[in-house]
């Protein structure tokens, strides 16, 4: 259930009635097709709607020319029959076509999925009263003793037998109803023939042509029926495709409200703790420097420095969650320009130096001569060193050592590595040290006090510089980090004036023996 706060509602967001409607129609669409495709079973009922709006469709279509086609007829057969009755039966044909074309027309505007079968049944009612008007022909023609009349009835009865089973094929009861008279009329007239071989055999061929007909319409059913379970199925991909996407940019809203409002937590908790701790820092330093006298008890100096102590270490705290939070939503600006990789190495071995020293850790620095300048953020790249040495020097025991090298990649890229002999991290807790506040079992064991930030921020730091940030540890071998700045970063010394330009430094795969 989702939580709406009262900062949300002021600013419009939270649950949108459109968005829980759509969602709803989306549900009910991917019911109503998975439904379909699970009753394949029932033959044609799950898609009974579908059918009869293709029939009525097909019926609505084919009605105009059915009509002339009834007055053609009307028109030859007057050679042979008397006009009146030709008239008449071309009446009645004519008014068999015009109901089955206004009840069409009639379910097609009204579509009523609840009455289907009523639907149904009166469309099969009319065929079998336009197929009884259309056999009603035989009547006129079947009496007369010409060879003509009765060669020309055979073949409106052929016309007549594909026209109704290609028009009904999407209702197989349809289909009998609109053909079973003709064919009722092929018989009749087969038994009128007599010993007239010619009439016999041309009848048992419409006769047969009548079955084909019959067999190509459950065929074009059968298709029919297959598109319709195709469309169902399209159609029940692309609803949950379209739910699945509604669910996504509801996760993708909520997300980013979660996001603004962690931000904004912050950036307030920033600013409230900030004002405090400089207090705090202010008077605890005058405090521990005793500027306005000495403490009476001299205690008093030593909690002084406690206090002042644990006010940076929260200071810090602070700060680093920041820099997380900005590189995690990508506000972290790179204020770039040309740095000295080697030298910023050199300056941050420098200053922590001392803190090596009182643990008597040797630090060993080994660094590719004329290394060119790097394109990058010098306050960030200073700050990622700055994290791996002091996590190097705390977790290498006294009188342990410290590599660090920098140098050439093979791609041409510029790298420096930091190795201890330390510790080391299980293999398993890599991902662990490398997630936001993750600590490993040992380095809260062996380890000063620590926020489990720094990696992250080395990791983000790096990557906004499009470099690549490695972990290699072993228990109780050590760890290797390795920050990789990738090729484009490298400024590439220009041509000197008037002449050829400086041959490119030398450039050696250290990296690849370091990780090997």
């Amino acid at each position: 259930m989702s939580q709406i706060t009262a900062e949300m509602i002021e600013r419009g967001r939270g649950a949108d009635p459109r968005s829980l409607s759509e969602r709803r129609q989306l549900s009910h669409k991917v019911r109503e097709a998975r439904e379909k495709l699970t009753s394949g079973g029932e033959g044609h009922s799950a898609f009974e709607i579908e059918l009869l709006q293709l029939f009525a469709e097909s019926r609505a279509g084919s009605a105009p020319w059915a009509l002339l086609i009834a007055l053609a007829i009307a028109g030859v057969s007057t050679l042979w029959a008397p006009r009146e009755y030709v008239a008449m039966w071309a009446g009645c044909v004519s008014v068999a076509i015009g109901a089955n074309y206004l009840v069409a027309r009639l379910f097609l505007r009204k579509n009523a999925s609840r009455s289907a079968p009523g639907w149904r049944t009166r469309f099969i009612l009319l065929e079998l009263l336009l197929g009884l008007a259309w056999a009603a022909i035989a009547l006129l023609l079947i009496s007369i003793a010409k060879s003509e009349a009765r060669a020309f009835l055979l073949a409106i009865l052929l016309l007549v037998g594909a026209m109704n089973a290609m028009a009904t094929a999407a209702i197989p009861n349809a289909v009998y109803a609109a053909v079973v008279p003709l064919g009722l009329a092929i018989v009749g007239m087969a038994a009128s023939a007599g010993g007239d071989t010619p009439i016999l055999a041309t009848t048992a061929f419409v006769c047969g042509a009548e079955i084909y007909f019959i067999a190509l319409a459950r065929r074009l059913y059968t298709t029919s029926l297959g598109a319709l379970h195709a469309q169902a199925e399209k159609d029940g991909l692309i609803a949950e495709l379209e739910q699945a996407k509604a669910n996504s940019d509801e996760a993708r809203r909520r997300a980013e409200e979660a996001n603004l409002a962690k931000s904004r937590f912050l950036a307030t908790m920033s600013h409230e703790l900030r004002t405090p701790l400089n207090a705090i820092l202010g008077f605890s330093e005058v405090m521990k420097g005793e500027l306005f006298g000495t403490h009476a008890i001299p205690a008093y100096r030593d909690y002084s420095a406690d206090i002042h102590a644990s006010g940076q270490h929260l200071l810090a705290l602070i700060n680093e969650i920041l820099d997380l939070s900005r590189v995690e939503a990508g506000r972290y600006e790179l204020k770039e320009d040309a740095i000295s990789l080697s030298a910023i190495i050199e300056d941050c071995r420098h200053l922590l130096m001392l803190r090596a020293q009182k643990r008597e850790i040797t630090i060993v620095a080994a660094t590719e001569p004329d290394l060119p300048r790097l394109w990058a953020d010098e306050r960030a790249v200073r700050q990622v060193a700055l994290n791996l040495l002091t996590n190097a020097i705390k977790f290498t025991p006294q009188g342990g050592q410290i590599a660090i090298k920098v140098g050439w990649t093979a791609a041409g890229g510029q790298y420096f590595s930091v190795r201890d002999t330390g510790p080391g991290i299980p293999e398993k807790e890599i991902p662990i040290v490398m997630s936001s506040f993750g600590r490993g079992a040992l380095a809260q064991k062996h380890a000063e006090e620590g926020s489990g930030l720094g990696l992250p921020i080395v990791k983000g730091l790096v990557e906004l510089h499009g470099g690549v940030f490695t972990l290699k540890s072993k228990v109780r071998e050590g760890t290797e980090v390795i920050v990789v700045f990738p090729p484009e970063r490298v400024m590439n010394a220009l041509p000197r004036l008037g002449g050829e330009p400086e041959p490119a430094p030398r450039r050696r795969a250290v990296y690849q023996r370091s990780a090997a």
